[in-house]
């Protein structure tokens, strides 16, 4: 008599809503609506999640790390010549004929930093005779560095072309270019092959 209407609303609903105390097993047999995964998708999904890191800090850390493994790789395949881990300017077959064209043979232009040093030794002493030598030598060193370049640059296109007519080519004369200039032991990649010796 004295129920509330709320409380006799709801009781019709609670007892018409289907019980469903058992859950029904799906027949082996019918498809799951996915492929199984093979074990080692599954095993290398799972070692993904694991390694996920969880904070920002933990991200940064881990990639760090990824950096310094990497450059430690890079390293000692500058060192090796190793291919696999060259930085992406160094890669391929052209870049690798390119320096060996240009560690093959002598270019004045690796020469210049020792020559620089004596004509600059000579252009300080207060003797005119030596200063006007010391302005000769420049002329001769810079002169004598444009004619090696420009020659060495027309024979490694003419060599490239031959021996890569459908590669691209793109960059790899100045490539060689850049190298020439370097004193030959401190070129990255070392030189792989003896002065001399046909790349």
């Amino acid at each position: 008599m004295f129920r509330s209407r709320a409380k006799e609303e709801k009781a019709p609903v609670a007892d018409k809503a289907p019980v469903s105390i058992s859950k029904q097993s799906r027949d082996p047999q019918a498809p799951k609506g996915r492929p199984t995964p093979k074990r080692s998708e599954a095993r290398s999904q799972r070692r993904s999640v694991a390694n996920t890191p969880t904070t920002r800090k933990d991200a940064a850390k881990r990639q760090r790390e990824e950096r310094r493994v990497q450059l430690e790789r890079q390293r000692q395949a500058l060192a090796s010549g190793d291919e696999r881990y060259l930085p992406a300017r160094d890669k391929g077959p052209v870049r690798r004929f390119a320096r060996d064209f240009v560690d093959s043979r002598f270019n004045i232009a690796e020469f210049f930093l020792p020559m620089a040093v004596v004509i600059l030794v000579l252009s300080m002493i207060r003797l005119p005779a030596l200063q006007n030598i010391a302005l000769l030598l420049w002329l001769v060193v810079i002169v004598l560095i444009v004619l090696d370049s420009a020659l060495s640059g027309f024979r490694l296109k003419k060599r490239l072309n031959e021996r890569f007519p459908d590669q691209n080519k793109r960059g790899a004369v100045a490539y060689g270019l850049m190298r020439s200039l370097q004193m030959r032991r401190l070129r990255l990649p070392k030189p792989q092959v003896k002065r001399g010796e046909r790349p």
